[in-house]
């Protein structure tokens, strides 16, 4: 085996080519009642997603589990999205130069293949983007925006209205799907009915407590490298008060080539069996 090439372990065995093994999920033939939710992350094996960023304040993805080749699976799952969810922490971070652009695969031509994936089935250029935010605090960097590109703002109806109006101002309506906070299947209802079918939570562990605890996240993509980091200060990937939701193991891969051979596993785990149209 190449290190172009994975092991699938379940449910079946087979080896397969890094490049395309998410694309070959084929999301956009999977349909339900509401929208398709799903959402990605890397984590060390004691659950590490994010530890504090000790030059440029904030957090990040560790460094030690941070490595391209989940980065180019993370770039396929958002290619086939209409709707990427981020909050307003990220657009924060991005302002500031501590983050970069969700979606690479138009200034990276490692990704020039997904952009023409793109485009061959008819989509838009890119996905729109969805901020959830309860604070309202951020700025909406012009480079999000570029290409026609939507941004939409959704909040709840406690939030301060002087910066809704400041929003609205900048960028049109600001939406509400809840009373004191975002809540999760009012936002997906509410993100169906304007004509989003597969969004793609690229944001944090608040976000997936939020889809999880109203039944939402359909699926979870989950990227384990073979490195435990320790610390007492990190973000895992669901922060929240307790809950208990079952997600069934659909796919498994190991992909023994990261980091000189430590490993990673690419998990796909699903709440429910999606309906192929």
């Amino acid at each position: 085996m190449t290190d172009d090439a994975i092991l699938q372990l379940y449910p079946n065995t087979a080896t397969l080519p890094l490049k395309g093994l998410y694309l070959g999920h084929e999301l956009r033939r999977l349909a339900t009642q509401t929208p398709f939710v799903y959402a990605n992350f890397v984590t060390s094996l004691d659950g590490r997603i994010a530890v504090p960023d000790q030059e440029k304040g904030g957090m990040k993805v560790p460094p030690q589990i941070a490595n391209g080749r989940d980065w180019r699976l993370f770039q396929e799952l958002a290619i086939q999205a209409d709707l990427i969810i981020t909050t307003g922490r990220y657009l924060r971070d991005y302002a500031a130069g501590k983050a970069q652009e969700i979606l690479r695969v138009y200034d990276d031509p490692r990704f020039a293949d997904l952009r023409a994936w793109r485009t061959a089935q008819g989509l838009p250029t890119q996905p729109d983007l969805v901020v959830v935010s309860s604070s309202l605090n951020f700025p909406m960097p012009e480079a999000l925006t570029h290409g026609g590109r939507r941004v939409l703002v959704v909040t709840h109806r406690k939030a301060d209205p002087q910066r809704v109006r400041a929003l609205e101002a900048e960028l049109g309506q600001v939406l509400t799907a809840g009373d004191e906070r975002v809540e999760g299947r009012t936002f997906v209802q509410l993100m169906g009915e304007m004509g989003y079918r597969f969004i793609y939570s690229a944001a944090g562990p608040r976000i997936a407590h939020m889809l999880l605890a109203d039944g939402m996240l359909d699926r979870l993509y989950l990227t384990q490298v073979c490195r435990v980091l320790g610390g007492t200060s990190f973000s895992t990937i669901v922060e929240g008060p307790p809950l208990e939701v079952d997600l069934p193991l659909l796919h498994l891969y190991y992909d023994p080539y990261v980091f000189d051979g430590v490993g990673q596993w690419f998990a796909c785990y699903g709440r429910r069996e999606a309906v192929v149209i």
